[in-house]
């Protein structure tokens, strides 16, 4: 008994994505889009903006459609629409020189008779189109000079043929008369199937029957008839294009040479019948457009049209990757137009960012809202402010002169329960927990725990603690329209977000409330503060805020009050009996009268206040120097990209004083962090 040999063929996957591919790295995108919403944008902006520049090894939207562009750019300058005139001239040409040749060589042929035939050669006009018309009854002499004049006929039917069935040029090279035939009655009945199908009398049977006849002939192998209209209508569209794209000195040439193809004037009049077929089926496609062609490479007719149609593929993807249009997503994107223009490589990259973008929306970082719009989802907003509080404590821990806290929070009693551990983390190790964990890894691995044990990273486990003291802690952000005209307005978020991190993760038992002050002040949850765009009103009202931040005070009675402000200027606004907001520049002293008495309401609370200074102004200097002050409060001057630093530190170094929460007992002190 034989046994049956089995054959491999390997080449490269060309079915959609990599299966074997890892994992598209969401980290950046999620970065990018959140560093944008920061900034202003929508998230649903924000990732498209991602999609159309890319990332560090990703090519984005917009280079994409810079090849797309180029490619266009490259077949019109490189090619003109006159080569199948051309060729038939090169042909007549020969044909006349050999027959010229053919007088010289025939000694026995009759003087008169010579002179005759070379004045008519001497006399055909100067037109391709009217000296081979003009020749149609002419007998040669010459039997290569008679094969160049029936190969211009050839030419031609192969041409007009090719301009509507893609590779018919070549199949039809050295037809004989039955193949002619053969393609006639093929038209005949291509033709009567579209006029059936457009009367809406043809059935599946009939597409069956001529594809069972004539299916050869269409390498695309549709497989019903709508396939079929589609793919003959597109090249038919673009074969009128190409005749819209002449010069009407070039259409009119060729329109006289049509007539001459195969010698059958009855070709054109089924094409003709055909394409008005199509166009009444397909009349949505561009039938009447045309393109200016500034090359010297000449295209015949099967070729232009070839470049037509990838003329219109370049359009189609252009559009698509403009993502311009209502509801448009990156699966619209054709990627097997993509690979025929610009190459596998392109494909793949489009694939790659159709990937990313499916990924993040499915992945739970955005979510859409009840009204419709992408906003940032919680478990989005718990990795960026894992992030931002991890580059902040990094740059705090790395100051000159300042204890490395790591942001671990002051030593307290233990709640009992444990966590992960996280770099940066001081308190103990849960060693039971992580022995445990430990054993269950090795286990899980197969591996035999009794025949040793190592201890990794990701086992460990510290016991969490809770602050003796509870404190609340609202933090005032400024957002007048200068925040955002001067830089500060994307750190702002950044301070708050990591803040808000620290607190909800690593001091639950502290309450943070985040008010922000512009013309008017109001409390805001992490989400809306991150999505806040930037407000072109002026208007400094830090009495506003303070008021707030009172009203938190007055919630949390037993816990410790905090107060953090960052502002980049000088009170210019108040909050009036009615509720209207008063907005003065330079300040109008009632406007200073009320915001110092509301600072003064809250530092009888004896709460803990830290000033912000995010500028050198001299008015806005010496305004936060004399609010300071008064309340025996510090102020801080961060260069806006250690804002966030800046205020954890201060947090922290309150928070760590002496193990618990007192008066400020510092003097005034003003400090560039």
């Amino acid at each position: 008994m034989r046994t049956p040999r089995h054959s491999s063929r390997y080449g490269r996957y060309s079915g959609g994505p990599d299966p074997l591919a890892p994992p598209v790295d969401l980290g950046e995108v999620l970065d990018a889009v959140t560093e944008d919403v920061m900034a202003g944008y929508s998230p649903d902006q924000a990732l498209r903006e991602f999609l159309r520049r890319g990332g560090r090894n990703q090519r984005g939207l917009d280079d994409l459609a810079r090849q797309v562009h180029q490619r266009r750019r490259d077949l019109l300058s490189r090619h003109r629409l006159d080569g199948t005139v051309q060729e038939a001239k090169k042909l007549l040409d020969r044909a006349l020189r050999e027959e010229r040749d053919q007088f010289l060589r025939d000694a026995r042929m009759d003087p008169t008779d010579r002179q005759f035939r070379e004045m008519r050669l001497d006399a055909l006009p100067s037109s391709t189109a009217a000296a081979v018309t003009e020749l149609s009854d002419y007998d040669w002499q010459s039997d290569a000079a008679r094969r160049n004049y029936e190969q211009i006929k050839d030419l031609l039917g192969r041409e007009l043929l090719e301009q509507r069935f893609a590779g018919m040029k070549n199949a039809l090279q050295n037809a004989t008369d039955e193949d002619r035939a053969a393609v006639s009655r093929m038209l005949e009945d291509l033709n009567e199937l579209l006029e059936k199908h457009a009367r809406g009398e043809d059935t599946p049977e009939d597409f069956e029957r001529f594809m069972n006849r004539h299916g050869d002939q269409f390498p695309e192998n549709p497989q019903d008839i709508d396939e079929l209209i589609d793919a003959l209508a597109q090249r038919s569209a673009a074969a009128q294009r190409m005749m819209r794209s002449m010069t009407p000195e070039q259409r009119e040439e060729l329109m006289a040479l049509s007539a001459q193809a195969f010698g059958s004037p009855e070709l054109m009049s089924q094409l003709d019948r055909l394409d008005a077929a199509l166009q009444g089926l397909r009349p949505g496609l561009d039938w009447s457009g045309s393109e200016q062609f500034e090359g010297d490479q000449g295209l015949g007719l099967g070729d232009g049209t070839g470049v037509l149609q990838d003329l219109a593929d370049l359009d189609a993807l252009s559009e698509q990757l403009s993502q311009s249009y209502a509801g448009s997503t990156l699966s619209d994107l054709d990627v097997a137009a993509l690979a025929r223009q610009l190459g596998d490589d392109a494909a793949v990259a489009a694939r790659t960012l159709t990937e990313l973008e499916r990924a993040m929306r499915d992945s739970g970082y955005l979510r859409r809202g009840t009204d419709g719009e992408l906003r940032l989802s919680p478990r989005a907003m718990r990795k960026l402010g894992k992030s931002l509080l991890r580059d902040a404590a990094g740059r705090l821990s790395g100051r000159s002169g300042r204890r490395d806290t790591r942001l671990a929070g002051a030593a307290g009693e233990q709640t009992g329960s444990s966590r992960p551990w996280q770099f940066g983390d001081v308190e103990p190790w849960d060693v039971t927990r992580a022995v445990t964990n430990a054993v269950t890894r090795t286990a899980a691995s197969g591996a035999d725990p009794s025949a040793g044990l190592r201890i990794d990273v990701q086992d460990i486990e510290v016991r969490e603690t809770e602050a003796r003291t509870q404190a609340a802690v609202a933090l005032l952000v400024d957002t007048s329209f200068s925040m955002a005209l001067n830089g500060r307005w994307v750190p702002m978020k950044r301070t708050a977000i990591a803040l808000h991190q620290l607190i909800s993760t690593r001091f639950r038992g502290d309450a943070l409330e985040l008010i922000t002050f512009g013309r008017y002040a109001q409390t805001m949850d992490i989400g809306e503060l991150t999505a806040l765009p930037a407000w072109h009103e002026q208007g400094t009202n830090l009495h506003h805020g303070l008021l707030l931040a009172q009203r938190f005070f007055r919630k949390h009675p037993t816990m410790h009050p905090v107060l953090l402000v960052v502002t980049d200027g000088e009170a210019t606004a108040h909050l009036e009996p009615g509720g209207e907001a008063w907005f003065m520049y330079p300040p109008d002293p009632e406007t200073l009268r009320l915001t110092v008495a509301q600072l003064d309401a809250v530092a009888r609370r004896g709460t803990e206040i830290t000033l912000f200074r995010l500028g050198d102004d001299p008015g806005l200097v010496r305004f936060i120097a004399a609010l300071a002050r008064r309340v025996r409060g510090r102020v801080v001057a961060p260069d806006p990209e250690d804002l966030d630093a800046a205020v954890l530190g201060e947090y922290m170094r309150s928070r760590s004083r002496n193990g618990s929460w007192g008066g400020s007992g510092d003097s005034f002190a003003d400090d560039d962090a």
